[in-house]
């Protein structure tokens, strides 16, 4: 079994690629591939609306002048989706934006490439408006039918200066059960994968 959690802040070893490692211990621990994937600070641009992956449908974005294909290619092939993003102005980083909007198009668009993955979401914030950071990215999630599991709180953790959300014990306990449930939900579906799309009806 393989996670890809994408780490949406521009800081490379912010607070949110904290909770992001918190995560993914307990998944290594269960035998799972685990990949952070760096998401802030490299060139993704927002979703042009153009319709052009429904044409083309070859799980790409048409547009190859940035770095969005490299990264999506990935999640296509994980069990496994953890996004992580800084909770800006009550919302997701720009980049995070972006992701979701053509990451859940092209997928869509390619009959449902994210179908029956796991995904979760992890937000990092310094006091209010993670709830809705957190609720952002679980839309796309849902509207491309994937199992979204919980944990012991809504996945955030408090802290402004780099390294500061390692003081809260609660969040972090929050994202090791995270990932044990991550663990044992894929073990439980792992059988079943191959079955489930085909068990749908209007796949796009």
């Amino acid at each position: 079994m393989r996670a890809v959690l994408i780490n949406g802040s521009p800081r490379r070893n912010g607070n949110t690629a904290m909770l992001l490692k918190k995560v993914a211990e307990p998944l290594a621990a269960a035998g799972w591939e685990t990949e952070i994937a760096q998401l802030g600070g490299r060139h993704i641009q927002g979703c042009r609306g153009c319709g052009q992956c429904a044409e083309t449908r070859d799980k790409r974005c048409i547009f190859n002048n940035d770095d969005f294909n490299e990264i999506f290619a990935r999640t296509v092939d994980a069990q496994a989706l953890v996004l992580g993003t800084p909770c800006y102005f009550t919302d997701v980083s720009a980049e995070m934006k972006a992701f979701l909007d053509r990451g859940g198009f092209v997928a869509l668009m390619n009959g449902g490439l994210y179908t029956g993955k796991i995904g979760a979401a992890v937000v990092a914030v310094r006091r209010g408006g993670a709830t809705h950071a957190f609720d952002s990215i679980n839309h796309m999630f849902l509207m491309s039918r994937m199992l979204v599991p919980g944990s012991t709180y809504w996945n955030m953790g408090y802290g402004l200066d780099p390294g500061e959300v390692e003081s809260d014990e609660e969040g972090l306990a929050n994202m090791r059960q995270l990932g044990q449930v991550i663990a044992w939900l894929g073990k439980a579906v792992a059988p079943h994968l191959d079955q489930y799309p085909d068990a749908l009806e209007g796949s796009i």
